[in-house]
């Protein structure tokens, strides 16, 4: 089974050959078969460049910032594995934990996604007042949008090939809440979706703000709004 390593990358140069050096050693020994692919947006420093220096690693540019949505998309529709991983460049989730998903991905489920809940002997780092956004986010993704999820958001997400095609094929959106999106798809098609507790530890890079949660809030109101319009088309399977 070959496995493909997706990075959606912007503006990474500090971190991007420290995280490629782990994943590279992660491959070679954990790792038959595997592709790992590098999707720069449109970065204005030398990601691109230092990502490229890497035998063994594909690189992918887009001419200009599309955010990370649109940058996880391309590279989970260009990747050729069996099995495709998406991975924040940052690994504030250790890129061993791809065996974890892996496991679950082997045992029948179609979409394996990391989640941060405090069980199982996982360690989880963050920020107390990033804690109480998460948690907020958290509500307002069940009220409006998906219910039975934990954590929608971690960046580290694994899909069978053809679940992937499928369900990458309808996203619209190109923001942060793209991951919401995704799950939302992927239950309406009927595909079996896990979560998987894994070590997660914050990154002091996090982009997030305290407008993130109201731009997230928006993105969810546009994603009952798509459906309310058909974007999405009839659920396939109960």
């Amino acid at each position: 089974m070959q496995v493909s390593i997706v990075l959606p990358a912007y503006n990474e140069e500090s971190c991007i050959g420290r995280s490629l050096e782990r994943i590279l050693d992660f491959c070679h020994r954990e790792l038959s078969d595997w592709e790992v692919l590098v999707v720069d947006d449109g970065s204005s420093d030398a990601t691109a460049q230092i990502a490229g220096r890497f035998a063994g690693v594909r690189c992918l540019r887009n001419e200009e910032n599309r955010g990370k949505g649109h940058t996880v998309r391309r590279g989970m529709m260009e990747a050729v594995g069996d099995v495709i991983l998406f991975t924040d460049v940052d690994l504030s989730t250790p890129i061993e934990e791809a065996l974890s998903l892996l496991r679950a991905i082997e045992g029948g489920a179609d979409v394996a996604v990391a989640s941060r809940q405090r069980r199982a002997g996982k360690r989880i780092r963050r920020a107390p007042h990033r804690a109480v956004m998460a948690a907020v986010f958290r509500f307002l993704v069940k009220l409006i949008v998906l219910r039975g999820f934990h954590d929608t958001q971690c960046g580290f997400k694994m899909f069978r090939r053809g679940a992937a095609r499928e369900i990458f094929a309808c996203q619209r959106l190109e923001g942060w809440a793209f991951d919401v999106e995704i799950l939302f798809i992927a239950r309406r098609m009927g595909h079996e979706v896990v979560e998987v507790p894994v070590d997660w530890t914050e990154s002091e890079q996090s982009s997030l703000s305290l407008l993130s949660p109201i731009r997230m809030l928006l993105d969810l109101l546009r994603i009952r709004a798509l459906e309310i319009r058909g974007a999405y088309g009839r659920p396939r399977r109960s």
